[in-house]
């Protein structure tokens, strides 16, 4: 008869873990310590220290991923200055057509020889960039594998 006279229990909140952690662990580190423990941690790329922990008292694969700002930023300019290399293609078959329908071809012809001698300078320009790349790759990224 309780059954009846009781409130009928609300089902909201978390659902109870089946297995949940209840035993703690504490441990300490002294500055040294600690700071190694974060370099790990930050090294690892996980979120949770506590996870990170487990991991390692457990012996599972840790992942370690280090970032070279510089390169990051190498990569993030050479990209830009790619994007803007086609940029200028798109930019210079619109202007030779353009050339050729509004001025006379005797007019055209002599803009578009100053427009080639830019485009040689700008062709060499990019041999360089493509020479440092390479040589980048060479000293900096080789040598990380």
């Amino acid at each position: 008869m309780n059954d009846h006279n009781s409130k009928p229990q609300k089902k909201t909140g978390r659902r109870p873990k089946a297995d949940p952690s209840k035993i703690r662990y504490t441990i300490s580190f002294n500055e040294v310590e600690h700071s190694r423990f974060l370099e790990l941690f930050d090294e690892s790329g996980m979120k949770v220290k506590a996870h990170f922990i487990t991991s390692c008292i457990f012996e599972k694969t840790i992942k370690t991923v280090k970032v070279d700002k510089g390169t990051v930023d190498f990569y993030m300019r050479l990209t830009s200055f790619h994007s803007q290399f086609r940029s200028v293609g798109v930019n210079y078959n619109q202007v030779v057509k353009l050339l050729y329908t509004n001025f006379s071809e005797k007019k055209a012809a002599a803009l578009l020889y100053k427009l080639e001698k830019n485009t040689i300078e700008m062709v060499d320009i990019f041999k360089k960039v493509m020479q440092l790349t390479k040589e980048f790759d060479q000293k900096h990224l080789k040598n990380q594998e």
